[in-house]
């Protein structure tokens, strides 16, 4: 009966989603609504409400749900979280002040008289705006706003131009900072401890040793080490993204003609316009991202400086042609470099400070900061007088923030009802019956994912599926792998159902902006190369 009441489960979470309800009902309602059904069937049938559970009773597992929703906010070492609204200001921002737009129609001016070079400009950009904002919906529309009547007008194909803004927009989700890789990190810390203590039973069961030596555990992860690991792979994406288009360029010239730029692209304005939309952005982003790789900042202190960057970056953008437009930036500047040099100079530690030597060297520290804090407050002045940009960015932040963390909360719930049927075992038993080992099983699970992304939106598999499947995978003692490159490895698959139809987001947003100039099927056309790719 444990079968039935978990196919009812998925049942109802299909119907709901088909239906139209919010996934932050449609995971938790058809959860409970299964484990009450499911205890009263038992009452009434055997006389014992948990006759059809694995073990214990309704209220269990329905107690077993609340606690996971308290885990995600009460447990210290799931503060990973915090970096997500960081990430999201900070994207949203840039978004808001016109940087990315900027960045854009520049950078198309700058590629544009090669084959392609539009297109490979769109490419470009779409990685800066990925390490930037990392939000897939805003860069798309922004790109498709901008580039797609150009690309169009210059006579690029529909699905050429289309299919590269769509992909171009989904690099958020794998090069870092990114929030899928956020939530990967998180969700496979916990599968990695489930999976730490499999190995443990099963190295006791076959040797009655109750230690097991290190090199058999299993290697977690988190935020900081899903960044690392997943630039290299988001660096070749991107350039198998630009080969494919100059390629397609060079053969079919029709579908991606060269654009000339009216101007001179040597001129002393134009290099300037040049330097100033592109240093900024990858300044913010070698600080942010390298601030995480040296091991200077954790990853929720990079999301900090990542959004005061964007807001210092905004202000002098907002303000842009007025008396004194850069004075906000240029105070941020001098004194962190200040701080730089008295860091290289004096020990700044407080504690310090009884050391005569060291207390020139805090009082200038001190001043700095405070000038720091200074610039802060004035871009944040700045932003929210201007077109109330900052209550805007706010705003948004906030409900994307929600979004995310409703839909963790109840697909907390709905794990606790999966597990409480026997839907792990399942899972599990039906892999390890698989022939081939950990290889075939997760060739058969990145499948799955796949297949998933036509339908469901990249946070319902990640924290719906990854925390089913992957205990599983990374226990198998065959398996040779870290929940990294694991992590990684889904997350590409992941930022495929942005593109995959008939729910692919991107495909929805840039048809949006597209309206009647493309046609769907066009646009269809245009992605498959790029999911193919990846």
């Amino acid at each position: 009966m444990e079968l039935f009441f978990l196919a009812m489960l998925f049942l109802l979470m299909m119907y709901a989603l088909g239906s139209g309800y919010p996934v932050a009902f449609a995971l938790p309602g058809s959860a409970i609504i299964t484990i009450v059904i499911a205890g009263i069937a038992g009452q009434l049938f055997t006389g014992d409400s948990g006759a059809y559970f694995i073990q214990d009773g309704p209220v269990e597992w329905l107690t077993a749900g609340v606690t996971n929703f308290r885990g995600i906010y009460w447990e210290v070492e799931r503060d990973t979280l915090i970096a997500i609204p960081l990430f999201i200001f900070m994207g949203i921002m840039l978004q808001r002040s016109r940087i990315a737009e900027d960045l854009l129609v520049t950078m198309a001016q700058l590629f544009g008289p090669m084959p392609g070079g539009l297109g490979i400009s769109v490419v470009f950009v779409g990685a800066l705006l990925a390490a930037t904002t990392g939000i897939v919906g805003a860069t798309v529309v922004a790109m498709g706003l901008i580039s797609l009547p150009a690309m169009l007008r210059n006579k690029y194909s529909q699905s050429l131009a289309t299919g590269t803004i769509c992909a171009s927009g989904t690099l958020g989700q794998i090069i870092p900072p990114s929030i899928v890789l956020i939530i990967l990190a998180d969700q496979l810390s916990n599968a990695s401890d489930q999976a730490q203590a499999t190995r443990q039973s099963l190295y006791k069961e076959a040797t009655g040793d109750i230690s097991m030596p290190s090199d058999l555990s299993v290697v977690s992860t988190s935020a900081g080490d899903m960044f690392l690991g997943a630039f290299i792979p988001g660096v070749v994406l991107v350039l198998l993204y630009m080969a494919y288009i100059l390629i397609s360029a060079i053969l079919r010239p029709n579908t991606a003609p060269a654009v000339k730029y009216d101007g001179k692209l040597l001129e002393r304005d134009f290099i300037l316009k040049v330097l100033l939309a592109l240093i900024p952005p990858l300044a913010l982003i070698f600080v942010v991202l390298g601030s995480i790789i040296a091991g200077v900042a954790t990853v929720n202190q990079a999301g900090a400086i990542g959004a005061v960057g964007a807001t210092i970056m905004a202000a002098y953008r907002l303000h842009e042609g007025r008396k004194g437009a850069f004075y906000p930036a240029i105070l941020s500047i001098v004194s962190v470099v200040v701080i730089y040099l008295l860091l290289q100079k004096y020990n700044l530690n407080i504690r310090s400070v009884e050391a005569v030597n060291n207390r020139a060297g805090i009082a200038m520290a001190i001043v700095a900061v405070m000038v720091l804090v200074v610039s802060v407050i004035w871009s944040l002045w700045r932003t929210y007088k201007v077109d109330n940009t900052l209550k805007g960015v706010m705003q948004e932040t906030a409900k994307t923030t929600s979004l995310v963390f409703i839909i963790l909360l109840g697909a907390a719930m709905l794990t606790a009802a999966f597990r409480g049927f026997g839907g792990e075992e399942v899972v599990k038993h039906f892999l390890s019956g698989l022939p081939g080992g950990f290889w075939t099983q997760f060739v058969v699970v990145m499948a799955v994912i796949f297949l998933l992304g036509f339908f469901l939106d990249f946070i319902e598999i990640a924290v719906v599926v990854v925390p089913i499947v992957a205990p599983i995978l990374l226990a198998d003692p065959s398996a040779n792998v870290t929940a990294v490159w694991l992590g990684v490895m889904i997350g590409l698959n992941i930022q495929t159902s942005f593109l995959t139809p008939p729910f692919g987001f991107a495909l929805f947003y840039l048809r949006g902006v597209a309206s009647k100039a493309v046609k769907t099927i066009e646009m269809y056309k245009g992605v498959v190369p790029f999911i193919i790719l990846q």
